[in-house]
């Protein structure tokens, strides 16, 4: 009788500590979410920086590598938007070039951050906290 009870007692510990550990990686996975769904366009994996510029800055779109007057080049000059294109990871340096095209060309700052694995929306999460006003476009490379 001792042998049956122990053994239950190792599957109600079992089943509780995998309860646990789900509700954990759930609870981690919800931490990757943005704050809104943001325009998201899913493109080629592995690729460059400059292929995923020119699949999204199209002629009709904006100009893609804007020279500006101090020689520095935005990556999309959009009628709205000083677009700068980075992975996901380099999201700081991202934000300061767009927000320093903005100041030069009178346009609002925006990022495209390149999205290489699940767990990059972290950086979005970044961008977010600033709340400076940048818009955030999104490409999923994964």
């Amino acid at each position: 009788m001792a042998r049956k009870k122990k053994s239950n007692n190792t599957i109600i510990r079992f089943l509780v500590i995998f309860l646990l550990m789900a509700s954990g990686i759930y609870y981690l996975g919800l931490n990757y979410v943005p704050q809104k769904w943001y325009e998201t366009q899913t493109m080629m994996p592995d690729q460059i920086e400059s292929y995923y510029v020119n699949q999204w800055c199209t002629s009709d779109f904006g100009r893609k590598e804007a020279v500006l007057w101090d020689l520095t080049r935005v990556d999309c000059l959009a009628k709205d938007y000083a677009i700068e294109f980075d992975f996901a990871k380099k999201w700081a340096e991202a934000i300061g070039q767009s927000l320093y095209y903005s100041k030069m060309t009178g346009k609002k700052p925006a990022v495209a951050l390149i999205l290489t694995s699940i767990t990059d929306y972290r950086y979005v999460k970044r961008v977010e906290r600033l709340d400076k006003g940048i818009k955030i476009f999104l490409i999923r490379a994964y």
